[in-house]
């Protein structure tokens, strides 16, 4: 087990198998076109060629992508007549997705910081 400062909280070490499922989520999500279908997803349920459209990629590459996320289970899907309609199925990855988004966009959008004396 390892201990916080002060020795208060306690959290026990993830096994290996956590630790490989985790890996596995972060790699699928290593995909900038799976990121943003994610981030999409997050915003509300959409077929695979609005998704496309949105994400400016070819509908059958788009559709892949969904196999794959869907196959982790981070999305869902379910049919709405003749229409394939996905979702987010793993509210706590999407959590994971805002989280590292939102902090990157605040970054971007903050003053540039220069370190002094180094001329960059």
């Amino acid at each position: 087990m390892a201990a916080r400062a002060g020795g208060a909280d306690r959290y026990e070490e993830p096994s290996g198998e956590v630790l490989g499922r985790a890996a596995e989520a972060f790699g699928l999500l290593a995909a900038p076109a799976r990121l943003h279908i994610v981030w999409l997803l997050a915003q509300g349920e959409c077929d695979v060629s609005g998704l496309a459209e949105r994400v400016g990629g070819a509908l059958p590459a788009v559709s892949q992508h969904l196999t794959k996320l869907k196959l982790a289970g981070l999305v869902g899907s379910r049919r709405e007549g003749r229409r394939q309609v996905y979702y987010v199925d793993d509210p706590d990855a999407v959590a994971v997705v805002r989280l590292m988004v939102g902090q990157l966009t605040e970054q971007e959008d903050a003053p540039v910081r220069r370190l002094h004396g180094t001329g960059a």
